[in-house]
């Protein structure tokens, strides 16, 4: 009888002692990779007391708090013990006295993030030719036919997913955002754009999260980030056309590569630059007609393909002309291309380049479907460039109708004459020799940035020859390329650090980018130098020019030690991207008798239907188009 009152006297210390503590561990479902673990303990009585870790079986793992004396305890756990990290697993918190539990707490440990099993993409329709398990093509025209994107997948856990619809440039950048939370089983997200997206691929973000906060990322932060779970890929499409190269002669039987789900389209050629219409947007194109019949074409047995069209170039002067593709749904695609001179000369004196790979190096076309454009500018270590894609924007060149339109304007409103080639054809020209038996002034017009060996070698003799050079943009001739194929480039190394800088061809180099953050006038000076550049604007020395456009920049060239002898600087804008960091408007004299002018900032060349610039530019040809 006395023992059995011991037994119960022991039991009823060990009940008082469990009611008197309290073991708070939060979050119960915990991640030690994402937080902290707060265990916190109160005790009525100071005692003995240490908190520790025990699988569900009871064994224990080992102490997060070892035994001390204490009434009450709060403590951060990192989820380690014998400094190893505890592995994923459910667990029983136990505050122990001595061989005594005083209190308990579930918890769970999970670092594991909650994986989207079987993702993949598709159109609600019948998959476009290269479609894949991540890559779903859609036209969202309201035709119901590839209207959405539907991407599905399967959860082992409950979880927050976030769907990023993102167009990416060097990094995606996020236009439409769509979060649930979701629980244990399969789903399917829908992405229904509108209608005036720009045909492009589209990189499909999912982050999930789960209730330890354990997060994932279906998508790379950028093109060449290794081993990162890969996203969906949308492709929207329009009518993406392109020729297979930049230029051809009259007579011509070019390709057309050409993908669309309309079932038929009509084609039309167009002139750029003689209309009287200002372009306002990087997508569009306008121009004048050459042939008032548009040409059918049905398209139907091509809806889930891509397909390559012949076409015959019209005996054509030359200059830059498209192709329009128009659906009946009003979608539009444009396809330009370059008619250069059967015979260099011929027609005129002066030669006017066309930019055109700068255009194909600023081209974020995604034509390998990862969601990235295939350039090198969507990062390193990219170094090529296809010159046959279709270009991003329905087919207009990038930044055509901001930096390249307006001259074509000025050059066709004064009635100008010249010949016109892509910079590619600089490969069909043998030497400086001849193009200085054609021509007294080549013209580059745009952002002529990629060059060729046989270019530079080609317009340099050119120039030693005593040809006239004008430059009306900057940072020319500044990237070394060669040719990896027929008609890929690839990006070597900057001229000047292969001995060649562009200063001593130029008379400037580039200095500076800050993506047109600061925009600034030009102060003319040294005008007495260059009196007829001057003649009629009413400018002089101290005067200023630029408020018409708001001012100039993006990228700035200036003066160098390489710049050849006698190079004066004609207007500056000081300091414009900092100290020392001054755009230079430059202009030079050769003994063989050449004239060279460059303008030292991108966007010079964009400004040509304005006034002063306009009547510059006309001072300008009227003496270097002379020999």
């Amino acid at each position: 009888m006395r023992r059995l009152g011991l037994v119960i006297a022991a039991a009823l210390v060990v009940t008082a002692h469990a009611q008197a503590a309290t073991l708070t561990v939060a979050p119960r479902d915990f991640s030690p990779l994402r937080a902290t673990l707060r265990v916190s303990a109160q005790l009525s009585l100071e005692r003995q007391v240490g908190v520790r870790l025990v699988r569900p079986n009871g064994r224990p793992v080992g102490w997060i708090v070892a035994p001390s004396r204490r009434r009450t305890l709060a403590i951060g756990w990192g989820g380690r013990i014998g400094g190893k990290r505890v592995p994923d697993g459910n667990y029983e918190v136990r505050l122990v006295y001595r061989s005594s539990v005083l209190a308990t707490a579930p918890l769970r440990i999970d670092t594991h993030p909650p994986d989207l099993f079987g993702l993949h993409a598709d159109n609600g329709n019948t998959p476009f030719a290269g479609d894949n398990a991540l890559l779903t093509t859609i036209s969202p025209n309201g035709d119901n036919f590839r209207e959405r994107a539907n991407i599905s997948f399967r959860l082992k856990e409950p979880a927050t997913v976030t769907m990023d619809v993102t167009r990416t440039v060097k990094a995606p950048r996020s236009f439409y955002t769509l979060t649930a939370k979701l629980g244990r089983g399969p789903h399917t997200i829908t992405w229904v754009p509108g209608s005036n997206l720009n045909p492009r691929t589209y990189l499909i973000q999912l982050t999930a999260v789960d209730r330890t906060g354990n997060r994932i990322v279906y998508g790379a932060p950028n093109a060449f980030v290794g081993r990162h779970p890969r996203g969906v890929v949308v492709r929207i499409q329009g009518v993406d056309a392109g020729f297979a190269k930049p230029s051809y002669l009259p007579g011509d039987i070019a390709q057309i590569h050409i993908a669309t789900d309309a079932q038929s389209l009509s084609e039309r050629v167009f002139h750029s630059g003689p209309e009287q219409v200002i372009t306002y947007a990087d997508n569009q194109f306008a121009g004048v007609e050459v042939d008032s019949e548009p040409t059918s074409l049905d398209w139907s047995a091509w809806r889930d393909v891509s397909h390559t069209i012949l076409f015959q170039v019209p005996d054509l002067p030359s200059g830059l002309y498209y192709v329009q593709f128009t659906a009946a749904d009003g979608r539009v695609g444009y396809a330009p291309f370059v008619v250069r001179p059967v015979i260099l000369g011929q027609a005129s004196r002066v030669l006017v380049v066309l930019p055109t790979n700068t255009w194909q190096a600023y081209n974020f076309q995604d034509v390998n479907g990862d969601g990235y454009g295939d350039t090198w500018y969507a990062g390193p270590p990219n170094r090529t460039v296809n010159l046959g894609r279709t270009y991003i924007a329905r087919g207009a060149p990038p930044r055509f109708y901001r930096y390249d339109l307006p001259f074509l304007h000025w050059f066709y409103w004064s009635g100008k004459q010249a010949e016109f080639i892509s910079d590619s054809d600089f490969d069909s020209i043998a030497s400086g020799d001849q193009l200085a038996a054609a021509y007294d002034l080549i013209v580059f017009e745009g952002h002529e940035e990629y060059v060729l060996p046989h270019e530079y070698d080609v317009v340099q003799r050119f120039r030693d020859l005593g040809g006239n050079l004008m430059f009306l943009s900057a940072n020319n001739f500044f990237w070394k390329v060669q040719k990896k194929s027929r008609n890929t480039l690839l990006k070597i190394g900057r001229w000047r650090d292969a001995g060649r800088p562009e200063a001593a061809l130029i008379g400037v180099e580039y200095r500076a980018n800050d993506d047109g953050q600061h925009q600034g006038l030009f102060t003319v000076q040294n005008s007495a130098a260059t009196p007829w550049l001057w003649a009629g604007t009413g400018l002089a020395d101290g005067s200023t020019f630029g408020q018409f456009v708001g001012g100039y920049g993006i990228e700035i060239d200036s003066l160098a030690p390489q710049s050849p002898p006698g190079t004066t600087v004609v207007a500056q804008i000081p300091d414009l991207l900092g100290p020392g960091l001054t755009a230079q408007m430059s202009y030079y004299e050769t003994p063989a008798g050449a004239k060279v002018f460059a303008a030292g900032t991108l966007d010079f060349g964009g400004s040509a239907t304005f006034w002063p610039v306009k009547h510059i530019l006309d001072n300008l040809w009227a003496r270097l188009s002379q020999p």
